[in-house]
């Protein structure tokens, strides 16, 4: 859309490698595209920081209540309930053996962008929506679609989209997407395989839009929005199993007791079963019982096991 007015406008890209392929792909074979990298990878960052999980917000204050922040901690004890801010099913990931952080997003897409737009003197233009979470719906509320007045200037004119106008919009216009979300398509609430009645009188007003791949993408490695999306794993072992098992294997306890990612594998298959376990959240674990065995230890076994813990 911004092309059509400015043809020539430069485009730049994050190419953090937890994208999928062909999301990368279609990202870099545009015109006028630079392309960034961050200066550490994703396995480095968990080792730093901690395992991405739950959603930004919940990992943020998990993070803080953990280091003993006592206004973090009223997020979990109840003081909130019922409140936006009350996260106290998250509970029990207070003494999870492994740490949690939010730091991802910031080390790998917000870092590399932030140097280059100091270095280049430019302002971004991004295609957020205001729907996609409480602090974007926020940011919109305070600053609008054009924040020139904030400490930092941004363009955001699609903050008011929804979801289903991207997708109305891409379906409209015959516009190529990454092969990841296969194709946008009207949602079909006839038989499957007939044609539904838009498609045959080519009336689309009103249509609600899907994507016949992903629905979402993202960073493929994250667990943000897992208990969302609690197959998200599954369906990442149908389509890119080699980078599944990476994310899935290997990982080990450090000296501290924590588990952490190591030269094998980032560890998921630890982590996604003690969530299960302790949080009972139901998350899809491909190849489980290859993970399982192949890597359980026994000190594996006594954290899975362990039910009762201090708070």
């Amino acid at each position: 859309i911004v092309r059509k007015d400015y043809p020539n406008i430069e485009a730049v890209f994050v190419n953090t490698g937890l994208e999928y392929p062909s999301v990368r792909l279609f990202a870099e074979r545009g015109e006028n595209v630079t392309v960034l990298r961050p200066e550490k990878n994703f396995r480095e960052v968990i080792i730093k920081y901690g395992y991405p999980l739950i959603g930004k917000q919940q990992c943020k204050k998990i993070s803080e209540a953990r280091r003993g922040n006592s206004g973090a901690e009223k997020n979990f004890n109840g003081d909130l309930r019922g409140s936006m801010y009350d996260y106290s099913k998250y509970e029990f990931l207070l003494n999870a053996p492994f740490a949690v952080s939010e730091k991802c997003c910031d080390v790998m897409k917000k870092k590399p962008l932030h140097i280059y737009e100091r270095k280049s003197g430019k302002k971004a233009v991004i295609a957020t929506l205001a729907e996609e979470s409480r602090m974007r719906l926020q940011k919109w509320l305070t600053h609008g679609c054009n924040a020139f007045q904030s400490k930092k200037q941004i363009s955001k004119p699609m903050s008011f989209w929804t979801e289903n106008d991207v997708l109305q919009y891409i379906h409209e216009n015959s516009l190529s997407i990454a092969e990841a979300y296969g194709e946008v398509a009207v949602k079909n609430n006839g038989v499957d395989g007939q044609i539904n009645i838009h498609d045959y009188i080519g009336d689309y007003r009103n249509c609600q839009y899907e994507t016949t791949g992903c629905q979402r993408t993202g960073c493929i490695f994250c667990m943000f929005g897992i208990t969302q999306d609690k197959d998200r794993f599954i369906r990442l072992a149908e389509q890119e199993p080699d980078l599944c098992d990476y994310v899935m294997r290997g990982g080990g306890f450090n000296d501290g007791g924590m588990w952490k990612p190591d030269k094998s594998g980032l560890g998921y298959w630890f982590v996604i079963e003690w969530l299960n376990m302790h949080g009972n959240l139901k998350i899809g674990l491909p190849g489980r019982e290859t993970y399982l065995s192949e890597y359980m230890t026994e000190d594996c076994r006594k954290q899975l096991e362990e039910k009762e813990w201090q708070i």
